[in-house]
């Protein structure tokens, strides 16, 4: 502060994992008082950020006393292909239409993946399934019902807490596809705007329209989806708070149940690094007044914050956060954050997290990110996997 003259609303905390510091420190006995105290003179974290953490951990902690850490587990399963490359994504997404003969490959990989899995998890009680991505909704309904299909004959659904698939793009997703999908126990689903300008969906190369997310929004809660989640990108190129608070307005007006709002963080991979001369002239801003305007929007839908992390390279060294109205929280992504149980991941670039020694330890399990590799080397992902649950769990 003395050299920069700039403070930092996080401190010197540099993990993606506030929370999970506040806690531990509840699981120790502290009271919040003695918490708020240690995070903002040890750790320098705002009165502001201090109070975000501690509300969320004491939250989180309510949400998973009844999660069996050391017998439960969770799983993801990844679909690695989207409808078009967003401008700051580094995910492993491949885009549909040059991958699309490979789909129905893909699957006979991931079910095959499945059903080895279910055999090495078989002693152990299923929590939460998350599907995601990419962008699982550019599967095909009859891909769609095969993956759940194999999900459910392998694993069964029986005792899940939350089943998620993140639909995510709104042009990936038709009432045919929703209706698959409600013929399984999914219990949560998202419909990703990111931001409500269409000028700037443009931009950043979603091939969407706002009226599109709107009518998939109002089609999902026809069908009765009802704990639907929206994700919202603040920070995105060209978008000031007035731009920020028309999409907060218009999320509003769809009353979803649970919102996560991601402060950009552009990595390396991403395009908007890599043609940084064509992209110069852009603004990118995000500062305290806009999260700030995001969290009471929230608040005004009766939403609450229930988890959150941070990445490298944030807009204005801020935070994604999760709000949710009550009942409505993402159990696996607290899960996922806190890291108190074993998460198995399946499909192209899954990054398995097995978690034992009660919670001491964390051993990783990587597949490949590549498609075609991971199609064709199936057999060894599936050892990895067999060699690391039969050493660490």
């Amino acid at each position: 502060m003395k050299l920069t003259g700039r403070t930092l609303p996080w401190g010197n905390l540099t993990g993606i994992r506030p929370a999970k510091l506040a806690m531990g420190m509840i699981e120790s006995g502290m009271k919040n008082t003695e918490i708020a105290q240690e995070m903002r003179e040890r750790y320098l974290v705002s009165a502001k950020k201090t109070a975000l953490a501690i509300t969320i951990a004491n939250r989180e902690r309510a949400l998973l006393q009844d999660i069996d850490y050391e017998h439960g587990y969770s799983l993801y399963v990844g679909i690695p292909f989207c409808p078009s490359i967003c401008l700051y994504c580094s995910f492993s997404s491949y885009p549909l239409k040059l991958w699309a003969k490979r789909v129905d490959e893909y699957l006979d990989a991931l079910c095959l993946e499945i059903r080895e899995t279910a055999r090495m998890m078989k002693n152990y009680k299923l929590d939460t399934i998350y599907i995601g991505g990419g962008t699982p909704t550019t599967l095909e309904p009859y891909q769609l019902k095969r993956l759940l299909e194999q999900l459910g004959e392998s694993f069964g659904f029986d005792g899940l807490v939350e089943f998620t698939i993140e639909a995510g793009r709104p042009d990936s997703i038709t009432r045919e596809k929703l209706e698959t999908i409600k013929e399984f126990p999914v219990t949560r689903i998202s419909v990703n705007p990111q931001t409500m300008n269409q000028d700037t969906l443009e931009i950043i190369g979603r091939r969407h329209t706002v009226a599109q997310t709107i009518e998939t929004f109002h089609l999902a809660r026809e069908l009765n989806y009802n704990n639907i989640n929206m994700d919202l990108i603040v920070g995105l190129p060209g978008e000031d708070i007035s731009k920020v608070k028309y999409t907060l307005e218009k999320v509003k007006e769809l009353s979803p149940d649970s919102l996560t709002v991601h402060s950009l963080a552009v990595k390396r991979a991403a395009r908007l690094n890599m043609f940084k001369d064509k992209y110069q002239e852009m603004t990118f801003e995000n500062n305290q007044e806009i999260m700030d305007l995001t969290q009471q929007t929230a608040y005004s839908m009766e939403m609450g914050p229930y988890y959150l992390y941070r990445q490298k390279n944030m807009k204005g060294n801020f935070e994604n956060v999760g709000y949710a109205k009550v009942d409505k929280a993402g159990i696996y992504n607290i899960l996922i954050m806190e890291e108190k149980q074993p998460i198995i991941a399946l499909g192209a670039g899954g990054s398995s997290k097995l978690v034992f020694d009660h919670g001491k330890r964390i051993e990783r399990v990587e597949n490949v990110k590549d498609v075609t590799s991971y199609i064709a080397r199936i057999d060894e992902m599936i050892e990895r996997k067999r060699t690391g649950i039969g050493t660490w769990l």
